[in-house]
């Protein structure tokens, strides 16, 4: 919708659409700032006529039909327990129709403001309580500063949708034994509750996992792991899996950044994002990834690394 994105891979920027949550107090309104990755978002709409649901949550606000699919909506302010404004602003609002893990869905955004562009290194892990209400920092992937000081937060909408029950991850998965691994994997991602379902999965298969919250710490884990092993690393370091999306370093910058590094290049990469597009994989690819899974069903995780791993192990001989 937005046309060609010519982000290059390895820049270690990001696309945005920066949008508005209007929240009414007692004495003033105030303008949330927020965004979402482009690479995430399928279009923008005007407000359709919705269906409503019965015995649903307030913030459900209903279905539509966009083109034959049938899409709930979620409204963020609700959602959000914020008071929204009735006569204070002109509210505009939109439907976010946003896809991941294969799913549509969309969010009613009181105004979509523009598509910003912002570099990885600009944007600071959130830093809220856990009782911070429904927006605690599990549901932020970062912020970031824009004109006139203000803070934009960078929603995590899948974990949104996870909470409400309409996506939750298949987790379940038949190990065979005789086909258990040995070696280490290392693990990316910015989500303490994704890297955990990868690490349980890796241990399952007989992987030892060492962890990372971004590409910066990859590298520097990438580097402890040479001390420990040395030209033997490619051998022991048998895969590295890598999200995309991540403050300082995103998985693009990092794929590319081990590539060009002759002690790691041979140790297979595969990306495992809740970014389910065409454009997303072939950008993978383009940075050095051997495969790209789309978040989370244990099944094809199994399958899809057990394979990259013996082509790897195949090839080396």
């Amino acid at each position: 919708m937005f046309g060609d994105n010519v982000l290059k891979t390895g820049s270690n920027e990001m696309e945005l659409v920066d949008f508005r949550i209007f929240k009414k107090t007692e004495s003033k309104v105030y303008e949330g700032i927020y965004g979402v990755n482009v690479a995430k978002v399928r279009e923008i709409i005007k407000m359709p006529n919705l269906t409503e649901l019965p015995g649903v949550p307030e913030y459900i606000e209903g279905i539509f039909d966009l083109r034959g699919v049938v899409i709930p909506v979620v409204n963020l302010a609700k959602w959000m327990n914020i008071i929204e404004p009735t006569n204070e602003v002109t509210i505009k609002p939109r439907v976010i129709i946003a896809e991941f893990s294969s799913i549509l869905i969309g969010f009613i955004v009181h105004e979509a403001k523009r598509i910003r562009r912002i570099n990885w290194k600009d944007i600071e892990p959130a830093n809220f309580s856990a009782n911070a209400g429904a927006l605690d920092k599990g549901k932020i992937t970062g912020v970031t500063r824009i004109e006139n000081d203000e803070v934009l937060l960078i929603l995590d909408l899948e974990s949104i949708v996870e909470e409400l029950g309409i996506y939750s991850p298949k987790i379940e998965v038949e190990i065979d034994e005789s086909k258990k691994l040995k070696g280490t994997a290392l693990v990316l991602d910015d989500s303490s509750t994704a890297r955990k379902l990868v690490k349980d999965a890796l241990e399952k298969m007989g992987l030892s996992v060492v962890e990372a919250k971004n590409g910066v710490e990859g590298i520097e884990r990438m580097n402890e792991l040479y001390e420990r092993f040395g030209d033997n690393i490619t051998k022991e370091v048998r895969v590295i899996l890598s999200d995309i999306e991540m403050p300082q370093m995103d998985g693009y910058r990092f794929a590319s950044t081990i590539k060009d590094d002759e002690r790691f290049r041979a140790i297979p990469i595969v990306f495992n994002s809740s970014l389910s597009n065409e454009y997303s994989e072939a950008k993978s690819k383009e940075a050095g990834g051997d495969a790209y899974l789309t978040k989370f069903d244990a099944s094809v995780f199994y399958q899809e690394v057990q394979r990259v791993i013996e082509s790897h192990s195949q090839s080396a001989k």
